[in-house]
């Protein structure tokens, strides 16, 4: 038996700390799959690597936006009534703030759970 692959789309979450520098850190994927029904975000802060960049960079702040990340993932606060597409699309919109989605790219998976964890692994850790 074959397993069935269907397209799903994702962008990196990148943080920018000091936005008129334009370095950035890889701090997350965002994954949609409409026909999976699933959309999440999977997030991870290397301090140190953030710290390289700007000494100063506001941690606490910048862990508190990734899990408003996530919660958005849920439909809390604000997209409450949006659908996940609505959602993937307000996330991954152009943004001048220190947290950003990078270009959306697109694959296939049989599990996107499984997927995210791959490309956290992979484009993030």
């Amino acid at each position: 038996m074959t397993t069935k692959l269907t397209p799903y789309e994702y962008a990196i979450i990148q943080a920018v700390p000091r936005i008129e520098r334009g370095e950035l850190i890889n701090v997350g994927v965002l994954l949609y799959s409409q026909r999976h029904d699933f959309l999440s975000a999977r997030t991870h802060l290397a301090e140190s690597r953030l710290r390289a960049l700007d000494p100063a960079a506001d941690v606490a702040g910048i862990r508190t936006a990734l899990e408003a990340w996530e919660r958005t993932c849920t439909g809390g606060g604000a997209s409450e009534q949006m659908r996940l597409g609505e959602r993937f699309r307000w996330l991954v919109a152009p943004r001048s703030t220190i947290l950003r989605a990078g270009p959306v790219h697109m694959g296939l998976t049989a599990d996107p759970s499984t997927e995210l964890d791959r490309l956290v692994g992979l484009l993030v850790r």
